[in-house]
């Protein structure tokens, strides 16, 4: 038997979290309402709203959620300059029964997260891809971290998860028979990066 060490190294975070309480009646209301005024996605429908997070009924939940944003920042990116994350973009999904939300990533954003207001644990996933080019393709035995191109985890009611923008996902075919209600949206930073002596400053 070989004696051996296998080091994980510049892995992909997926930062995992949640909003611990129920959602209040007039936020469920405002979640209701704007299912009523979508746009058609590619497998699935979206709010018109892609701001929705500024909206007042959401005004509690936003501010969970930039707390949730700011951890991600500390712990992950753990950086020096002086930057101040937030959310940019944000809007609700809608997926029923046999419906999808196709494969994408999200451009003009560094960290993408997902609040799942509504899913089956035992049905409602998220998968993730791996898209870098290999030069030769060889046949797998058994998959694992290393040699996998998808890898998927189980969602809850009440989950956040946050990962980089770059990184391509999908919600596969929807099983069970309630609606997923999600959440989407962007993260930016602004402030100042670099440093000015070393010429790489940069005012955001």
């Amino acid at each position: 038997m070989i004696e051996s060490t296998i080091n994980s190294i510049f892995p992909k975070p997926i930062y995992m979290s949640k909003l611990d309480r129920k959602l209040t009646p007039l936020e469920l209301k405002f979640i209701d309402k704007n299912k009523k005024t979508f746009t058609k996605n590619e497998g699935n429908i979206t709010s018109n709203n892609n701001y929705i997070l500024n909206e007042k009924p959401f005004t509690n939940i936003k501010k969970e959620l930039d707390l949730i944003v700011k951890d991600y920042f500390q712990k992950v990116i753990s950086s020096t300059d002086a930057i101040t994350p937030y959310i940019t973009q944000s809007w609700l999904n809608y997926t029923e029964t046999n419906q999808y939300h196709h494969k994408h990533a999200h451009p003009n954003s560094l960290v993408s997260g997902v609040f799942y207001i509504n899913c089956h644990e035992e049905h409602d996933k998220i998968k993730f891809f791996n898209e870098n080019y290999k030069t030769i393709k060889l046949e797998t035995k058994n998959w694992n971290l290393w040699n996998s191109e998808t890898w998927w985890f189980p969602v809850k009611t009440g989950d956040v998860i946050l990962f980089p923008s770059s990184l391509t996902h999908m919600v596969e075919t929807k099983q069970g028979d309630n609606t997923r209600i999600s959440l989407a949206f962007n993260v930016f930073i602004k402030g100042t990066v670099g440093n000015n002596k070393n010429l790489t400053e940069l005012l955001i």
